[in-house]
């Protein structure tokens, strides 16, 4: 057996494989934040393509968390409701769900990248005003209010009331966002952060919103459920977040009851970063040295690769993006190329207890098409 196809157990939760599907936005929610058909056919497809883990897109905790006006969110029951029909879809086909709980910061508000703007949404056309640590904006955007203390204090009781409704919805886990720029990595970055407050200063000080964070969301999930923190390991600026940085504050997010550290890198300012083939594994690598479980995620494209990653120790899972949406059947490729016969799908339609192995491919599976692999 492959690393890749074997299962992960994380407190009390099995995950039938190592290859996660990395949140990827959509921009296609329905108004007031609800999913759609479109992401039960997007998460859904991937479901049934082999995923051990399907993880949500960043999913707004308030409405002024979202990135866009088209994000979706987990703040009300109507989404609740929205949500439970993909969990359960996703349940159904063998694998597990995560949603990714976000909050945009000085990066909310904007026009999704599909022609109709650049930068903010003004508010007369549907927009709002973003806020932040301080009142300095991400470059392009609009300028943000700084948040006083008693906002500040009020995010992790957001983040939290949002997990109890993913667990009402169906979720199988939750992954608080702080990477990419948005809000709790606005706050952990010395670029974004000049408070001379307790949330400002040092790293300690720059980390504590995060940790009061995952200590309210660890709060509400039950103790054999696992808590994900996605990051970003540097800035890749002078002067911004190290992945030294970052190593110490996994040492703190396994102190608080995180289990996986799902690691990235960039998006707080504008930088110069040098991608190519696994350009983020070795944070990934730094990270899981600290002694808690991590995730590699980034140009992490074919089977052997990622199979590399795991077997050489750099990470415990991978996650996979864009090539996620080039092919949906992704794990069962995997089985194939690394010559795996262990059942990569648990479940289909009108057969529970149904398993299909690589060259045992039936009509309802995806099936193999004329690509590059193939």
């Amino acid at each position: 057996m492959s690393i890749l196809l074997s299962p992960l157990t994380l407190r009390g939760t099995t995950f039938r494989n190592r290859i996660w599907l990395a949140p990827m936005c959509q921009y296609s929610a329905a108004d007031d934040g609800l999913p759609t058909d479109w992401h039960l056919a997007h998460l859904g497809a991937r479901a049934v393509g082999g995923f051990g883990l399907v993880l949500t897109e960043a999913t707004a905790v308030v409405p002024e968390g979202r990135i866009s006006p088209q994000d979706v969110g987990i703040w009300n029951d109507d989404q609740v409701v929205a949500w439970r029909r993909i969990t359960d879809f996703i349940r159904a086909r063998g694998a597990l769900s995560g949603v990714q709980l976000a909050h945009a910061g000085r990066k909310a508000s904007t026009f999704r990248p599909f022609g109709e703007g650049h930068g903010s949404v003004p508010v007369e056309d549907g927009g709002w005003t973003a806020v932040g640590p301080t009142g300095e904006p991400f470059a392009g955007y609009a300028v943000p209010q700084e948040l006083p203390e008693e906002e500040i204090l009020a995010v992790p009781g957001q983040f939290a009331a949002a997990a109890r409704r993913a667990l009402a919805a169906g979720f199988d886990l939750v992954e608080v966002h702080a990477a990419h720029g948005y809000l709790l990595h606005q706050f952990l970055s010395p670029l974004s952060n000049t408070r001379t407050d307790r949330w400002g200063g040092d790293l300690a000080g720059r980390a504590q919103l995060l940790l009061d964070t995952v200590d309210a969301v660890r709060a509400v999930l039950p103790d054999d459920q696992p808590l994900l923190v996605r990051v970003s390991a540097t800035d890749w600026t002078e002067g911004g977040l190290t992945g030294e940085d970052t190593a110490q504050i996994a040492v703190w997010l396994r102190e608080h009851g995180v289990d996986l550290v799902d690691v990235s890198t960039g998006g707080n300012v504008h930088a110069s970063i040098p991608v190519g083939p696994g350009y983020q594994v070795p944070f990934a690598r730094q990270v899981r040295d600290t002694g808690i479980a991590s995730g590699a995620v980034g140009m992490i494209t074919t089977p052997h690769q990622a199979e590399k990653v795991l077997t050489e120790g750099e990470a415990d899972v991978v996650l996979i993006g864009r090539p996620a949406l080039y092919d949906p059947s992704w794990p069962l490729r995997a089985a194939r190329e690394l010559g795996d016969d262990t059942p990569v799908l648990t479940h289909r339609p009108g057969s529970p207890d149904a398993a299909v192995v690589p060259g045992q491919v039936t009509g309802w599976v995806p099936q193999y098409g004329r690509g590059s692999w193939d």
